[in-house]
């Protein structure tokens, strides 16, 4: 379903003509207008309202907005497409208004996996926090060699265990000048 087919817009509709054509059609396809219509123009109201209900939900946030702008631009042409293996019709139970896969969609196929790990590794949030593990990461390893050579220069000659004995004698040499003294 084509979102801006639905409410009547181009893609490159403001916000505020949404919401213009969202509250038109809303009000025109409206169940409450509709109660007293015949059964058959009443249903198709309300999938109609239902539709541009979710047609407006979607273009007003910016987020899925991209997100089905990115779907339908990746899919265009392609029979296999994303919102073509799903359909819109009442469920079980009470009438209640669903969104569902059609039968024999390939919905969970290796390339929308694919396409979906691809979409959350550029995402830029993913992309910051991969940015800033790098840089602890190299920190880290800056900090741990400059460790090393401090040592070296500090100590020139002296491995790390001749250097704890020399600490050892030199507490218990300070040990044994603090005994003496009264």
């Amino acid at each position: 379903m084509d979102h801006y087919k639905v409410l009547g817009l181009h893609r490159t509709a403001t916000k505020e003509e949404i919401k213009a054509a969202f509250k038109k059609l809303a009000f025109q396809f409206h169940p409450d207008k509709h109660s007293q219509s015949p059964k058959a123009v009443r249903e198709n109201a309300t999938i109609r309202f239902k539709q541009v209900s979710e047609a407006y939900e979607v273009l007003m946030d910016d987020r899925k907005r991209a997100d089905f702008n990115f779907r339908r631009g990746s899919a265009a042409g392609a029979g296999n497409n994303y919102y073509s293996q799903y359909s819109y019709g009442y469920g079980r139970g009470g009438g209640s208004y669903e969104y569902k896969p059609r039968s024999g969609g390939s919905g969970g196929g290796f390339a929308s996996k694919f396409e979906l790990a691809l979409r959350i590794l550029t995402s830029r949030s993913s992309l910051l926090n991969l940015g800033f593990a790098a840089a602890i990461l190299g920190g880290i390893v800056v900090i741990d060699s400059s460790g090393e050579s401090l040592w070296r220069v500090q100590n020139s000659g002296k491995s790390f265990e001749e250097a704890m004995k020399s600490i050892e004698k030199a507490k218990a040499y300070r040990e044994d000048n603090l005994k003496e003294r009264p």
